[in-house]
């Protein structure tokens, strides 16, 4: 695998990502009964935003700026984003940055690792070696936490159903093989046979719109319980930008989610704009029945 999260961290996709998984976790600690967070593709954990301008050989244009750098000191957020933002700065702080620009993004471990409970969990995946190597050293020890070299789709077979029936699970792969979809769907459907309850969220990009339509049929076909699509665009559809705009599939969003998350996703739209066309939106790939 060539990717390297750290050349887009801290960029619009992962704000909507991130954002949304930080209040996903939110809602499931309205239980007071524990569950596990697995994540699929973990990543590092922690990014230095100055090596974003670092690419293989070439100086790189960083994409944060564009991203949380917007957020960063942004009046009158909502509520779901005025909490991702204040984790963001507290992680920023706490590995030294003093100056007025975030420089320390975290990555979804060190997002949700930052909510636990003592009665979560949170297992971790990452196969590339020298990533995950970053990842445990990022995350330190402890006996709620798991780091594991494996296929993140084979851990959705090996980690659920958990001991606490609960459980948060993203799926965030970089997408660089062409049967990453269809792998996904294969994940899902074993995720749900083995715990139907499970909430399961798909980070996927804009790239070709053929795609992502064909991927929402064949997670159509699965029969699946209610499940919401949050999407951000950040230009219009006939943008040369590479990437356009991103989405997040929430399996079996929590009660009252909606209400939430779209308003949320206007706000982003209006904030990270890049050139015209920029939108947000919340609907139903399976409605609630």
């Amino acid at each position: 695998m060539n990717y390297r999260h750290h050349f887009h961290a801290g960029n619009f996709a992962d704000v909507i990502k991130h954002a949304l998984v930080v209040r996903l976790v939110a809602a499931l600690q309205r239980k007071e009964k524990g569950f596990l967070y697995l994540d699929t593709h973990a990543g590092r954990g922690s990014y230095d935003l100055t090596t974003a301008e670092q690419g293989d050989s070439l100086a790189r244009t960083p994409e944060w700026p564009a991203g949380v750098g917007r957020l960063w000191s942004a009046a009158g957020l909502p509520d779901l984003l005025a909490d991702y933002v204040a984790i963001i700065r507290r992680h920023d702080q706490q590995q030294g940055n003093l100056t007025g620009e975030p420089r320390f993004y975290p990555g979804s471990p060190v997002l949700v690792a930052a909510l636990l409970r003592p009665q979560d969990r949170m297992a971790l995946c990452e196969r590339h070696s020298d990533e995950c190597a970053a990842l445990r050293a990022n995350m330190g020890l402890s006996p709620r936490c798991v780091v594991q070299a494996m296929d993140g789709y084979v851990a959705i077979r090996a980690m659920l159903p958990p001991v606490e029936k609960r459980a948060l699970v993203l799926i965030d792969p970089p997408y660089e093989a062409e049967h990453e979809f269809a792998d996904i769907v294969r994940g899902v459907k074993e995720g749900l046979a083995r715990l139907p309850g499970a909430v399961i969220a798909i980070w996927y990009p804009f790239t070709k719109r053929a795609r992502v339509d064909a991927f929402f049929n064949q997670l159509r076909a699965l029969d699946l319980p209610p499940t919401a699509v949050a999407e951000l665009a950040v230009a219009g559809e006939f943008s040369a930008l590479k990437m356009r705009g991103c989405g997040v599939v929430i399996i079996n969003p929590p009660w009252q989610f909606e209400a939430e998350a779209a308003p949320a996703l206007t706000n982003l739209a209006n904030i990270l704009a890049q050139e015209p066309g920029a939108t947000g939106r919340y609907w139903w790939l399976v409605p609630e029945r």
